[in-house]
């Protein structure tokens, strides 16, 4: 007890701890003190951008304790207006826990773990503003960000209540606290006793208040001062935790409402003493219940919104945007769902809304406030009266994809997004990395990172910095990159590299951090940078679990006085480190969590200004790791060779300047003795050197700096040089902003970036040639190419350009200077056409008519000049002087000319005034005061920028210094609305787009795009990326890009829908014409498509917009042409080209010849000795399809969902000899993959388990238990779509016909797998087929090159109608409600279709429907009906539309992705889409039930009745095909990359369940125990599968390569697979680890042909040149380079084991080699010893002049596993044959005649077979004892590869991506 008598009544912290001195608390950061105003003393004050690194604790330390007892801690401190803070307290338990209680405005809700309770903090606000009556309505006060006018704050805490009601602890003491940025703060103190800040000790006295009863005032020394008649409630805010208010709707920190203290006054207050609240264990449980539901799941209860209205506004029409603050929600005012990733990362948290004023003529106007950025209060009279009046019309609703968010936003949502940025450095040139495969660079841009791959020069950005980037660096990997950036907020980001999202955030240094280093796993980070006292400091941070969500901790620090350049962390350990700076090279070491280092003994060369430092590459393993070369590099131009093992110099080596210039030098840089060039970076490969010195060359040394073997001279001094990963390129980044990269093996430079070294000042864009040019600080005038980014010219100059501007139609640019000259350029030739000097000062604006014909140019001392630039000389017609407003801060737009070339605006004479004049003549018309155009304020405004609208509307812009814009009649001068809080900071810039929908705003670092109209609730988004401020932003002249400029050249698309065409939107309704639409629209006039045809030279495509709502269309009205609306019925021309009889499966065509009832058999001829005997040839011929129409070519839709068939050149022979039923050779076991270029060409039934899908032309029916797979055989061709009946016994599979013959559909019977029908009808492919509901009626749609419908019964097949219509179809569905009704979609729109029956008559019946006008230019894709007669339609924009099937019109859109959507499905209430963005989304739509006209919300606007996004998934490919379980929770999904996943919602997981290669697979081989097969592809992808159920296990990719084959490695002591690649690499993966083992490089062509020796001691491969190499596969070195076959491509390598003693030889192994020109090379081999000769040398003729040598089939040779002193050898040559050569008897000993050309073969160890694969898509398995064969049909294309098993028993076949696997039965 006596621990606690002192602390009675009360203890004041901060003097109980002296925290002024600073000894028994501490302080971090950004902590200062100053005197408040309103408090009237001295507070602190914690700033800070990260909370954790600005803070005080009291005590000192965390180890010790404050030991305060009291009950209530009283915090007397205000939150920093826009800020976030946080605050944590240790408290401790009397059960010996310590727990912590943390609040702050940075959470969103309240979360609790048995140690860590956080509570969301809600700001309260000033009384009277917008801010305190939403609060009071909505119950709670601000989430996020403390509001402008937040207040002083008494925080009264019941420590006991929160430790027994959430945790079920005693309250003992509060240990420590932690008071963290961003705050003000005046004292804490701890009491056992409820203080009421507003009662004074007068007023407690004169109520009897007393210590004794638990309750007083508050005392003087912590009391908020109140003026002499004041109220204290009136002045600051008194929270108590927990509220004694309402109960709010979850567990937060914030004001109560209502308060009975804070509503009396100080007469009526009446203090009572508080009853105790402490919690006893005896507390009902219900009630802990209760509470705990509170505080987990909270639910906002919806609230209603009362109407507003708006009066009629003059010229601006109906202003709707308008809300009444106390019956707005606080969801009106925040949107949490928009953050700051979303979109490119460059756009703010949430998008505000700014104060709209409307001035009217009358008196009784309407003032309508809404939310800006900064503080808001209302001014607004009691008598002002605010509705907004709703009328119904008939045309859709277009609903936002909001989850919560009710408000009408600018969409899309972001509008903007960064597509590509011209730029290079900002705070250093010395940082640019590779990445580890060498494709891609990784720089800064100012406060940005760019990622760009170098083939495309595509960029991905890294958003978040918010100044200048000074370090990067890559993990070893380039997973994880780590980024810092300049400036006092030197804060350190960690970002996954692959997803460019931030890992983490944190900041050690206090400033200039100008170095980074990551190990090579990871785990460590070190930095460089200043503390506080601007003394290096040196940080090893801990980063191994950041890219789990761990933190990241600091390992070790240390300060030094040496100046550090740069540091580095050792490849080969992650402790250690190397630093160089002036005088000094240093190793660092991280020990015991100390960092320490040595310097290196420099002697005679310690006074050097050492630059860069790195480590020699390559791992030795007869020495240690640490055994090895580091390299420094000095300004005085030596390289010191240092022993990092000894820590001694090695050697030292000095580059010298030329003795003559480098034009003139005939011979190389050398090093040697004397003056030397200063080097500037060093990087360090395992071949060679790269050096990047002051003198701008570039140059490679070989290791021991002989000499310099390659070098670039660049434009100047070069900073950083940089090796890529495999030798290969060299990047060189140059101190005047190029950056570039040196290809070793071509010696060619490629430049990637040029950028402007110092900020950007104006530009200027070229629509018609797509150029854009910019002036800049830096002296130059460059132009650029937009699409390459490439610099075209540069232009220097003596002064500083200030403004630029193209000529709008020539290739001609003006330029503006400071010195006030304006200069004309004629691009084309390169020539100055003008130079006039009329401006005495800084040319402040430079602009051209919009025709051409005249140029205008104004000066900072007030003059204005007119020329005429429809001359050469643009010379002057007239000047006037003391007309633009003085000054240089509305550079460099300081003009605007209208767009019909009328009229001229500035601001002038008088920075108070705006003058209009005519554009001709500079006449004046018209001069604006905008000084007082606001009565109300109390200052002058004066004007900044101005620019004009389009014509149509007559406005003027303008900005001004009040942070306003102010929209003026150009006529008249009317100011007609303002905007006020544009920015936080002035409108620098501003443009309105083309078509007057969009305004364009620049202030400070940010640009704005705003609704023009200011008609939404949201009407602007803001979106960041600049570090400086922007100097000017305009929209392209083809109206989808936007452009800023500042410190760098910033490119945004431009996202908004097209406009629509017709007159103004608010335009009132008309009544509906039920006459039919005109039959077609005229096309725009010449000036249009010229005004379309700015950029690249493709129109926008805009879709027309009605001057009233939509009609509301009679359905039986039938248009005669059929535009808008058709009725079609059966035609009954050309009837007899129908097949609806249903016919057999047609069997196979027999050969020319009746096929022997034994067998077949090919001509087999026994070569005598001595001499050479023709064979007989084969000839099969086809039959020529005559049944070809000639007729114009039909366009292919511009969407993925309508079907195309692969291109194949190929055609299937019809003449084969397949075998019997039960005599085949060949049984297919397995179909490895999916076709992913089918559509909806999977089906599942989750009742019956039937799973079917389409691989070529195979339809494989899966067992999902078991794996085991059923094959259905009867298409030849590739199959596009299936469809299933209800009652899953019979599937359709659709194929396009053979040889231009008509598409085959097949009937097939679940249960035995047999073909029950077959339909031969559609022309072209079928894009779609559908059962009936009740499974009689089967729908079968041609593609687009036969748009038609077809309708058969199920009972026969035969057809009952068909309708043709005009445009591509792509989609069909049954509705599920009516058996008789269906509908299809397609390019044309929407078509109805309804099944009239009249006896045995059947009649389909179409009505078309146009797309809903709100979707713009669009085509449907694809369709699906729900339970509720409710039809969705996608589009190929990411629409949905909601239809309503009895009246056939569209109520609802939505956006549902940002791609097409071509696969939509609807179970009950939840509809899924898949699209070509790749994404799977799931949403809720039980609310669009309500928005049809005539349902429940029909009749008023219903807010909630939203569609909800409840999952999504990304998978790996376009979606295609979908089927679902009946109630969406599991399913399955198959794309274009091949994959078929299982989807579960429930779980949100997905499942691989078929994967397969989407490219051309090149090679299939079996690993030499059975037990796995691999494959490669076109993709660059090695992928190994087990054998037994054909599963993949591995996928090895390498990026922008192709993989042409792939090989097993013979030895047992782990199996690898070795996969050769167009580069000319060889890689071996191990199986075990799952890793590349090694890289090889023996070719500088592509791989053709790899093969492992017999016994794996080396590996043989083969390039396109011919080359052949021998390489380790455990040095990876080169071994041998056989050049015999140069010249021909190798297309077979093939190693056997052979004592080949008989030959004259020893060894133990053969191998052959064969090319393309008919040549086999076979060799004798005994690697061990390092022999190989050349054994025989075989030459197979051909004719003199082949028809077809562009493709001629392969040259094939192999080995017979039988006996391996036989080649078998078959290409192109005189007869189709294959040819046995006998190595013994050096001749061809027999040939088999073949019947077409092989295309691939494959030898078995098994029955003397051989497979041989042909172009015509047949499979021939041979007896090569007998010449028997059989043919297999099952490839869709021509077979490319054929491989047995090593014991014979299975065979691989494959035909482009469709890979069969083959159970060998023989012959």
């Amino acid at each position: 007890m006596t621990s606690r008598v002192w602390q009675h009544p009360y203890v004041n912290i901060f003097k109980h701890m002296r925290v002024e001195e600073w000894k028994k608390t501490s302080r971090e950061g950004d902590v200062t003190t100053y005197m408040d105003k309103t408090l009237m003393c001295s507070v602190f004050r914690i700033r800070g951008s990260i909370p954790a690194s600005n803070y005080i604790l009291l005590p000192k330390t965390s180890t010790q304790s404050l030991g305060l007892t009291g009950r209530y801690l009283y915090l007397l401190f205000r939150p920093s207006p826009a800020k976030h803070f946080v605050v944590h307290m240790d408290i401790a338990a009397e059960e010996g826990q310590v727990i912590r209680v943390s609040f702050s405005n940075l959470f969103k809700e309240f979360k609790s773990t048995a140690t860590w309770l956080q509570f969301p903090f809600l700001c309260g606000a000033a009384k009277g503003s917008v801010y305190e009556s939403t609060a009071k309505t909505a119950r709670h006060g601000l989430v996020g960000p403390a509001p402008s006018t937040v207040r002083w704050t008494c925080l009264m805490m019941d420590l006991q209540y929160i430790l027994s009601v959430y945790l079920n602890r005693r309250h003992s003491h509060l240990k420590t606290v932690k008071l963290c940025a961003n705050m003000s703060v005046k004292n804490m103190f701890t009491s056992d006793l409820v203080l009421d800040p507003g009662v004074s000790f007068n007023e407690a006295k004169q109520a009897g208040l007393a210590s004794s009863l638990g309750t007083g005032p508050m005392p003087r020394e912590m009391s908020f001062p109140v003026p002499k008649g004041g109220s204290w409630h009136d002045l600051y805010d008194y929270i108590r935790f927990p509220s004694d208010g309402a109960k709010m709707p979850f567990d937060s920190i914030q004001k109560g409402y209502p308060s009975a203290v804070s509503t009396c006054s100080p007469a009526e207050r009446s203090p009572m003493r508080e009853m105790s609240r402490s919690v006893n264990i005896s507390k009902p449980v219900q009630d802990r219940v209760s509470l705990i539901q509170q505080i987990t799941t909270p639910k906002l209860h919806p609230r209603h919104r009362t109407t507003l209205e708006t009066s009629s506004i003059a010229e601006l029409g109906v202003v709707t945007s308008g809300l009444n603050g106390q019956d707005t929600s606080q969801d009106d005012w925040h949107c949490p769902g928009d953050n700051l990733g979303k979109g490119q990362g460059s756009r703010t948290s949430w998008s505000h809304r700014s104060a709209v004023r409307i001035p009217c003529t009358d008196d009784g106007g309407v003032h309508v406030y809404a939310h800006t950025e900064d503080d808001i209060n209302t001014h607004r009279d009691d008598s002002d009266i605010e509705e907004i009046v709703c009328t119904a019309v008939s045309r859709p609703v277009t609903l936002p994809i909001a989850k919560e968010s009710q408000q009408r936003k600018l969409h899309p949502d972001p509008i903007l997004r960064l597509n590509r940025i011209i730029g290079f450095g900002g705070a250093t040139m010395k940082c640019a990395l590779w990445t580890k495969s060498g494709d891609t660079v990784v720089y800064p841009c100012h406060a940005i990172i760019v990622s760009m791959k170098i083939s495309s020069g595509q960029q991905r950005f890294f958003i978040g910095h918010t100044d200048k980037v000074s370090a990067l660096t890559f993990n070893g990997n380039s997973t994880v990159l780590a980024s810092a950036q300049t400036g006092i907020q030197s804060v350190v980001r960690v970002w996954n590299y692959l997803k460019a999202n931030c890992l983490a955030m944190f900041k050690t240094h206090a400033h200039s951090l100008s170095s980074l280093s990551f190990s090579y796993s990871g785990g460590v980070l070190c930095g460089v940078g200043k503390d506080g006292h601007s003394k290096t400091m040196v940080v090893v941070w801990n980063t191994l679990r950041v890219t789990k969500g761990g933190e990241v901790s600091v390992l070790a620090k240390a300060h030094t006085d040496v100046d550090i350049q740069t540091m580095k962390i050792a490849f080969f350990d992650d402790t250690r480190m190397v630093s160089c700076g002036r005088d000094n090279v240093r190793l660092w070491r991280v020990r015991s969590g100390a960092l320490r280092s040595c310097p290196v003994n420099l002697g005679e060369y310690h006074a050097l200004d050492f630059t860069d430092v790195a480590f020699e590459e390559g791992h030795s393993a007869d020495r240690e790791p640490e055994d090895r070369t580091l390299f420094a590099s000095s300004r005085s131009g030596h390289i010191l060779e240092i022993d990092y093992g000894s820590v001694a110099i090695k050697n030292v080596r000095r580059l010298l300047p030329a003795q003559q210039p480098h034009s003139q030098r005939r011979e190389k840089q050398t090093f040697g003795m004397g003056l030397g060039i200063a080097v500037n970076s060093i990087s360090v490969s395992s071949a060679f050197c790269a050096t990047g010195s002051e003198d701008g060359f570039l140059r490679l040394w070989p290791l021991d700096f002989s000499t310099v073997f390659l070098e670039a001279e660049h434009e100047g001094p070069v900073s950083l040089v940089s090796v890529s990963d495999d030798g290969l390129s060299v990047m060189a980044a140059t101190t005047s902003g190029n950056l570039g990269y040196l290809d070793v093996s071509s010696r060619g430079y490629s430049t990637l970036m040029r950028s402007h070294t110092d900020g950007v000042l104006g530009f200027s864009v070229d629509g018609i040639r797509r150029r854009i040019t910019t002036a800049s600080c830096d002296r130059t005038v460059r132009v650029w190419d937009m699409d390459s980014m490439q610099q075209l010219y540069d232009f220097v100059s003596e002064d500083t350009p200030c403004s630029v501007a193209f000529h709008p139609s020539l290739q001609v640019f003006s330029c503006g200077s400071s010195s006030g000259l304006v200069r004309v350029f004629d691009i084309a030739s390169a020539k100055l056409l003008a130079e006039h000097r009329q401006h005495r000062g800084e040319v402040v604006g430079l602009a051209f008519s919009p025709d051409g014909e005249f140029m205008y140019s104004a000066g900072s001392l007030g003059s204005l000049a007119l020329y005429n630039s429809s001359q050469e000389d643009h010379h002057v017609l007239r000047v006037l002087g003391n007309v633009v407003a003085r000054g240089t801060e509305r550079a460099p737009d300081a003009l605007t000319v209208s767009s019909d070339n009328r009229c001229l605006a500035f601001v002038g004479p008088s920075e108070y005034t705006v003058t209009i004049m005519a554009a001709c003549s500079l006449d004046e018309l018209l001069r604006v005061d905008v000084s007082i155009l606001d009565v109300e304020s109390t200052t002058l405004d004066s004007a900044l920028k101005v620019c004009f609208s389009p014509a149509s509307t007559g406005h003027l812009l303008v900005t001004t210094s009040a942070n306003k814009i102010l929209w003026i009649s150009a006529n008249t001068g009317r100011l007609l609305r303002e905007v006020s809080k544009v920015h936080k900071h002035q409108c620098s810039s501003l443009a309105v787009s083309e078509d007057g929908r969009f305004l364009l705003t620049a202030g400070h670092n940010a640009v704005k795009v705003w609704d023009y109209s200011m008609q939404l609730h949201v009407n602007s988004q803001m979106f960041i990326g600049h570090s400086q401020p922007i100097r000017q932003v305009n929209f392209t002249p083809d109206q989808m890009a936007v452009v800023s400029v500042g410190d760098a050249i910033f490119f945004w698309d431009f996202l908004a829908h097209p406009q629509e065409t017709g007159t103004d939107r608010r335009s009132p309704p008309k009544a509906a014409s039920v006459s039919p639409p005109k039959p077609a629209l005229k096309g725009p006039s010449e000036s249009e498509v010229n005004g379309r045809l700015l950029s690249n030279g493709m129109p926008r495509r805009t879709a027309p917009l009605p001057t009233s709502p939509p009609p509301c269309l009679d359905i039986s009205s039938i248009d005669r042409i059929g535009q808008a609306l058709s009725h079609l019925s059966l035609c009954e021309e050309d009837i007899d080209e129908v097949l609806p009889r249903a016919a057999p499966l047609p069997a196979p065509l027999a050969g020319p010849s009746p096929r022997p009832p034994s067998g077949s058999f090919l001509k087999v001829t026994e070569m005598a000795a001595g001499g050479d005997s023709s064979t007989l040839k084969s000839s099969l011929k086809r039959a020529a399809d005559n049944d070809s129409l000639k007729v114009e070519k039909p366009v292919r839709p511009d969407c993925y969902k309508h079907f195309t068939p692969r291109f194949k050149t190929s055609t299937l022979d019809q003449s084969t000899a397949t075998p019997e039923l039960g005599e085949e050779g060949l049984s297919l076991k397995a179909v490895i993959g999916y076709n992913g270029n089918g559509r909806a060409n999977m089906v599942w039934n989750p009742e019956t388990g039937l799973f079917a899908y389409s691989c070529g032309c195979v339809v494989v029916v899966e067992n999902l238990h078991t794996g085991s797979q059923r094959h259905w055989l009867g298409h030849t061709e590739e199959i596009s779509c299936l469809a299933v009946t209800n009652d899953a016994q019979t599937v359709a599979s659709a194929a396009g016909g053979s040889g231009g013959s008509r598409s085959l559909i097949c009937i097939w019977n679940v249960q035995d797998g047999t073909c029950s029908n077959t339909i031969s009808y559609h022309r072209g492919a079928v894009q779609a087929l559908s059962f009936s509901r009740d499974d009689f009626f089967f729908l079968t749609v041609g593609d687009f090159t036969d748009p038609e419908v077809a309708l058969w019964s199920t009972r026969t097949y035969q057809l009952l109608s068909r309708v043709s219509v005009s445009g591509p179809l792509h989609d069909v569905a049954f509705s599920p409600s009516a058996a008789s009704q269906l509908a299809c979609v397609g390019s044309h729109g929407l078509y109805f279709c309804n099944i009239h029956t009249q006896g045995l008559d059947v009649e389909l019946k179409v009505q078309r429907v146009c797309a809903p006008e709100e979707v713009g230019d669009v085509e449907l894709t694809a369709l699906c009906y729900n339970a509720n007669s409710i039809l969705f339609t996608g589009t190929n924009s990411g629409h949905v539309c909601a239809w309503d099937c009895n009246t056939q019109r569209c109520f609802m859109t939505w956006e549902a992705d940002q791609g097409e959507i071509g696969v939509l499905l609807c179970r009950g209430n939840r509809l899924l889409t898949g699209s070509n963005t790749r994404r799977l989304r799931l949403w809720g739509v039980a609310a669009v039930q309500g928005m049809r006209p005539g349902g429940e919300a029909s009749n008023t606007e219903d807010r909630g009745a939203l569609v909800l996004l409840e999952q999504e998934m990304m998978l790996d490919g376009t979606v295609v095909s979908a089927a679902f379980d009946d109630v969406m929770d599991m399913g399955i999904v198959g794309t274009t990359a091949g994959t078929l996943w299982y989807i579960n919602w429930v779980d949100n997981t997905s499942i691989r369940l078929i994967s397969g290669h989407k490219s051309r697979v090149n090679d299939v081989v079996f690993s030499p125990d059975e037990s796995h097969f691999a494959t490669c592809g076109e993709d660059g992808s090695v992928r190994v599968w087990t054998a037994p159920n054909n599963e993949l296990v591995v996928q090895f990719q390498v990026l922008n390569q192709s993989c042409g084959s792939a090989c097993w490695s013979p030895s047992k002591g782990g199996a690898c697979v070795v996969g050769g690649y167009s580069d000319g690499t060889l890689r071996i993966f191990r199986l075990a680890s799952s890793e590349m083992e090694l890289k090889l490089h023996p070719h500088p062509v592509a791989v053709t042909a790899i093969q492992y020796s017999a016994n794996g001691q080396v590996i043989l491969s083969a390039g396109r040149d011919g080359l052949m190499a021998v390489s380790s596969p455990v040095t990876g070195l080169t071994v041998r380079l056989i050049s015999d076959h140069k010249g021909a491509p190798i297309t077979t390598i093939q190693c056997v084991k052979k004592q080949y003693k008989e030959f004259g030889l020893e060894g133990n192994e053969l191998w052959l080699a064969a090319s393309a020109d008919r040549r086999v090379s076979v060799w004798a081999a005994d690697w061990m010893k390092d022999k190989c000769e050349l054994l025989d040398w075989l030459t197979f003729p051909a004719p003199a002049n082949p028809e077809e040598s562009d493709s001629l089939p392969p040259s094939l040779a192999a080995f017979s596993p039988i006996d391996p002193g036989l080649v078998v050898y078959t290409g192109y040559g005189v007869e189709r044959e294959l040819s046995f050569y006998s190595l013994a008897k050096k001749r061809v000993i027999k040939k088999i005649a073949l019947s077409h050309w092989a295309m691939c073969f494959s030898l078995s160890s098994k029955g003397r077979l051989i497979a041989v694969g042909s172009k015509e898509r047949v499979l021939k398995l041979i007896k090569s004892s007998s010449g028997r064969f059989q043919d297999f049909l099952h490839h869709s294309d021509s077979l490319q590869t054929c491989r047995f098993s090593p014991s014979g028993k299975h065979l691989f076949t494959v035909a482009y991506n469709e890979i069969l696997l083959w159970e060998v039965r023989g012959l």
